[in-house]
């Protein structure tokens, strides 16, 4: 008669699966709150305690970790010298281990960090050619229908079970450990000195568990695979988003869709964002949501050909009827009307997703050769109140308006970047470049007409005048920028000879 640990806090559906067990003639072998489980349903099953000789103890910290429990599961019983130990020790081997741990992700704390159980699913992954090891409910019917099917569980499952097993325990260990290394940060700083904050820390070791949630289309090119990854422990909108309509998405379709739905979040009045191969092409707040996507979409309309489209708001018909008139691979949105939907039906490829606001904690992570770079996100403030006027020229309380939707904007463009406001909504954006004198003149040339009167702004100091003079020669009032430079003087000195207001903000935002 075939062994079967049985183990779990989560017992979901254990009292159905160890009756199917029982029924097909294996021995039950259980402990703590599942044997009372088990016992509550009328299913025969042996303690642990009754094979130990120990009851629970040290408040149940010490059950399972006995030589009769994991000489069972790491037994190899096609080892004459195993077999004689079993024999000699009185231990029974176990060919099915059903354990899952502790919730220590969702309600991390010292009492609920696994010690027992860890080991216990451990053992049996690393004996998989004799023990089967079942770490989710999940699992359960695929087990139980080899079991009826072939009387047995066949090693290729034993081997996905194990591989499933590890990885379990990996990202278990994963939580446990940040939890430690965000904790260690604190009080390694509560002893410290109090100059830096705790905030500005990064930890010394960080563990990444990365768990697939959907195979792309393709990556950033056809001839690449392409996958989205979720980080176990972290929380995401994208694990939550609808794909109401259209094709597959791409990597670069998540990539610039991930790029619209943060920076459309920035804003609290209805707003509008169009993406570009990871940059904004056009910005605009209004008064509701379809004025805010046409005066977005007017910014720049050759590059929103095949761009990505972000709304803060519930996307209402006459929206729709708007962007159906553009070629667009992805719109986002909080919510749909039904006859948007309807209306964005008739374009078979547009990929329409639904989807929470983004969370924006967390840091950010870039591939290096051999390694990553990590920093905090950066999470740029439209609040104005302490920025400092430097020029003779003040802005009015609508450049000021101007000036915080450019600054916000600008954050999320490629450096070196410029962004022109007019009206509360950009109408010119320049960035990528290895000057900022260029990013001028590039805002400036597809603005037009457009910068006359326009607010620009900035993601960093300008180190000569010439990109100021620029900026004003085309029709900009005010200029928004972090200040900083060893010729700030000479940047001032241009917008007062110019007649423009200049602010500094203090605060660099490069994007790379």
């Amino acid at each position: 008669m075939p062994c079967a640990l049985l183990s779990v806090y989560d017992k979901t559906g254990i009292v159905e699966f160890a009756r199917e067990l029982h029924s097909l003639g294996w021995k039950l072998l259980s402990s703590g709150g599942t044997a009372g489980a088990l016992a509550d349903a009328g299913i025969p099953a042996t303690d642990v305690a009754a094979v130990t000789g120990y009851p629970a103890i040290l408040g149940h910290r010490v059950v399972t970790l006995h030589p009769a429990v994991h000489g069972g599961l790491l037994a190899d019983i096609d080892d004459p010298s195993h077999r004689d130990d079993l024999a000699a020790h009185g231990i029974e081997p176990i060919a099915l281990a059903v354990v899952n741990l502790y919730p220590f992700e969702s309600k991390p704390s010292i009492d609920l960090i696994d010690v027992g159980g860890p080991a216990m699913v451990r053992a049996a992954a690393k004996n998989h050619r004799h023990v089967a090891v079942v770490t989710e409910p999940a699992q359960y019917a695929e087990v139980l229908g080899e079991l009826r099917r072939d009387g047995a569980i066949s090693f290729a499952t034993r081997h996905a079970l194990a591989a499933r097993a590890f990885a379990h325990t990996a990202s278990y260990d994963i939580s446990v450990a940040a939890w430690f290394a965000a904790a260690d940060t604190v009080a390694s700083n509560a002893v410290a000195s109090n100059t830096v904050p705790v905030a500005e820390q990064l930890p010394e070791r960080i563990t990444l568990q990365l768990e697939r949630e959907a195979t792309l289309r393709y990556g950033e090119n056809p001839h690449q695979h392409g996958a989205r990854y979720r980080v176990v422990g972290e929380r995401s909108w994208w694990s939550s988003a609808e794909q109401l309509g259209g094709k597959e998405m791409s990597y670069l379709n998540v990539y610039d869709a991930d790029a619209a739905w943060s920076l459309v979040h920035r804003f609290t009045e209805p707003a509008a964002v169009v993406i570009k191969h990871g940059n904004p092409c056009g910005v605009a707040v209004a008064s509701n949501i379809e004025t805010a996507y046409r005066r977005a979409h007017e910014c720049d309309p050759v590059s929103a050909f095949g761009g990505i489209v972000g709304l803060n708001r519930t996307m209402t018909a006459a929206t729709a009827d708007a962007l159906g008139e553009v070629f667009t691979e992805v719109v986002i949105a909080p919510d749909f009307e039904p006859q948007a939907l309807e209306v964005l039906a008739r374009k078979k490829n547009l990929r329409v997703l639904r989807a929470v606001a983004p969370l924006r904690d967390g840091r950010s992570i870039r591939s290096i050769d051999g390694g990553v770079l990590v920093q905090d996100h950066d999470t740029p403030s439209p609040d104005t109140s302490r920025w400092r006027v430097v020029s003779r020229v003040q802005p009015t309380a609508a450049q000021l308006r101007d000036a915080a939707l450019a600054w916000v904007t600008c954050a999320a463009v490629s450096s070196n970047a410029i962004v022109l406001v007019n009206d509360s909504r950009a109408v010119a954006i320049g960035g990528g470049q290895q000057n900022r004198v260029d990013a001028a003149r590039i805002a400036c040339t597809r603005a037009a007409q457009r910068a006359v009167g326009a607010v620009a702004a900035s993601d960093a100091f300008f180190p000569f005048r010439d990109g100021p003079d620029v900026l004003a020669a085309a029709g900009v009032v005010a200029i928004v920028q972090p200040g900083g430079s060893l010729r700030d003087e000479e940047s001032i000195a241009a917008a007062d000879e110019h007649g423009i207001a200049m602010i500094f903000t203090g605060v660099r935002h490069f994007r790379h």
